[in-house]
């Protein structure tokens, strides 16, 4: 996919770089069209889909279906038609004599932590490229999006010693200690809730925890010799991240494995981070905020409770809103769909976009 929208924008002319990951089979797309010079805007969206594995679909989810005003199919609306958008809307850009630069980034494994984005985030600053804003095209009905809150995900492995279920007194039980530490877990749920600030725009308005996942244990005679909990934070400031991490690393150090080690000293936690994603933060002053109310017409600007890939792009120095065809409520479902309503919507935003940068204000 990568290769294929990277050769569409290089015949338009746009200057192009592909970054693999490390196995060489993903790669971000950054293309270029006009001037070759600071600033310009960023169009991005993620090239990676969630599975349809147990879902009852009522067509091939890997074959776009159009049907009653709407296109049907996986990523339909997260965020396949938004890149499909832009990609359409290219011809015209490069077309024309554009006083600003129009950066396309598209990026992998945005569902599975934003690692392409991150990675290309880094990649950009190591170039020294600065575009000036960002738009990002999650499904947002094409409503101005100008914050979300961080999305922190962590698998902990806990490693006991096995041992037969009528002695449990001689082995250390993996999966109750995970059960301790996800009740720990739900207490500083709570106490987040009172850490809300005042002013919080956010629903609800104070950071999350949820766990996702328990899994560990072989029988019901056997002491479980490891568990792991996969579970998320989502939080409204930086503050409320330390704060969790803070919390749970004094309770397995001063509480869990202590009580652990003195039957087996060989005993372990340990916590993976499968990805910290940055939250976009409502700010006074956003010109990518300003920029999109322009070309769109619309002056309001929201929150929303998923994350997405535009507070890497705000922690790279750019200002940066989320908006997009489709709803956000079709995404991740059985016949996904975007309507063509709203990819015209997009068309004529992005069309706006060109008249703008062409008319050299």
């Amino acid at each position: 996919m990568m290769v294929y929208l990277a050769n569409r924008l290089s015949d338009l002319g746009a200057r192009t770089d592909l970054f693999h990951d490390e196995t060489g089979h993903k790669a971000n797309l950054f293309a270029t069209l006009g001037p070759d010079r600071e600033g310009g805007i960023v169009l991005s969206g993620h090239s990676d889909v969630v599975p349809v594995a147990d879902q009852d679909w009522s067509s091939d989810p890997f074959e776009m279906i159009e049907r009653e005003g709407r296109l049907y199919g996986r990523g339909a609306c997260d965020m396949k038609g938004f890149i499909a958008a832009t990609v359409a809307a290219a011809p015209d850009l490069a077309a024309r004599d554009l006083s600003r630069p129009v950066h396309f980034a598209f990026t992998y494994d945005e569902e599975v932590g934003c690692l392409g984005a991150q990675a290309l985030v880094e990649d950009l600053r190591g170039r020294g490229v600065r575009p000036a804003m960002a738009i990002i095209g999650e499904p947002t009905s094409m409503r101005i999006i100008e914050g979300h809150k961080g999305c922190c995900e962590y698998t902990t492995h806990f490693h006991g010693l096995a041992g037969h279920g009528s002695q449990p007194e001689r082995g250390v039980n993996a999966v109750e200690y995970a059960v301790a530490y996800v009740s720990r877990l739900m207490e500083v749920r709570q106490a987040l809730i009172a850490r809300a600030p005042a002013d919080s725009r956010f629903d609800p308005p104070w950071s999350t925890i949820n766990v996702g996942r328990i899994e560990g244990g072989l029988a019901h005679n056997v002491i479980a010799a490891h568990a792991h909990v996969e579970w998320e934070t989502r939080p409204v400031a930086e503050a409320d991240l330390a704060f969790v991490k803070r919390e749970m690393a004094r309770h397995v150090e001063e509480d869990l494995l202590p009580a652990m080690r003195a039957v087996y000293p060989g005993a372990d936690i340990s916590t993976q981070t499968i990805g910290e994603v940055e939250g976009l933060e409502p700010l006074d002053d956003n010109s990518a905020r300003r920029l999109v109310a322009e070309l769109t017409g619309r002056d309001e600007a929201e929150l929303v409770a998923f994350g997405t890939e535009a507070g890497l792009f705000q922690g790279l120095g750019l200002s940066a809103v989320v908006c997009g065809p489709g709803s956000i409520e079709q995404a991740h479902k059985p016949d996904e769909y975007v309507s063509l309503d709203q990819m015209r919507a997009c068309l004529d935003m992005l069309e706006a976009l060109g008249d703008k940068l062409a008319a050299h204000v």
